[in-house]
């Protein structure tokens, strides 16, 4: 498990898996966010039935999770712990968008990001950058400025895929029978439709797919669901 230091962290790296050998740079944030948000968003294809006023919602994808944090850089000294004291509030930005914001040489995008604290781990990309600057010297250098960071949820495509078991009938699948498992059942689970179920058991070679045992696992070969 991954310990959560007091102040969040930022970690950047160059590859999706996010190993330690390709990390680029760190920057913590001077001051913990006293909040932060986060976004879930399921979308659904829409679609008006003929003959019918009432539009269809048909379930297409799960957006990825956002996490907005807001917080300030302060040129001031006036903060007791403040983590960049002494840095300029142009020199703290610098640094921060060097982690989250600029491209990097080897990949040619911005870097892959790990979020720690809070008591999360948030594997992401930025998203979207929003800087307000809110105190002045007398010759116009910025004192202090609200940071608002959308980070993105991202995670390694094997990982996610084998997370979500998307439920693809264009898609092989594999299943682990449970206890009460029945194979119609399990077959709309996958296709939205039980009528694949003999087809189903030819393929696994199973003579009486009414007996499932369970622990064993089952293949579902891909299929064309007329109701997908």
């Amino acid at each position: 498990m991954e310990a959560h230091p007091t102040k969040v962290l930022i970690n950047a790296y160059n590859d999706r898996e996010m190993t330690e050998s390709q990390k680029t740079g760190s920057f913590t944030l001077p001051v913990n966010p006293e909040q932060y948000a986060q976004k879930f968003e399921i979308k659904y294809d829409a679609k008006v039935a003929p003959g019918n006023q009432g539009v269809e919602e048909k379930f297409t994808s799960s957006a990825p999770e956002e996490l907005k944090l807001d917080f300030i850089f302060d040129g001031t000294d006036s903060i007791f712990g403040y983590v960049h004291a002494g840095k300029s509030v142009p020199q703290q930005i610098q640094e921060f968008k060097e982690v989250v914001y600029d491209l990097s040489g080897e990949i040619h995008q911005p870097r892959y990001l790990k979020v720690i604290g809070l008591g999360i781990t948030f594997p992401s990309v930025l998203k979207n950058l929003d800087i307000t600057y809110t105190l002045f010297k007398t010759d116009g250098t910025p004192l202090r400025a609200k940071i608002s960071a959308t980070f993105l949820n991202f995670k390694e495509v094997k990982r996610r895929v084998a997370e979500e078991g998307k439920n693809s009938p264009n898609l092989t699948h594999f299943r682990q029978i449970k206890e009460g498992d029945t194979l119609p059942l399990m077959v709309f689970n996958i296709y939205k439709d039980p009528k694949y179920y003999l087809e189903v058991a030819k393929a696994n070679g199973l003579t009486n797919f009414r007996r499932l045992n369970a622990g064993d696992q089952i293949r579902f070969p891909p299929f064309k669901s007329d109701n997908v």
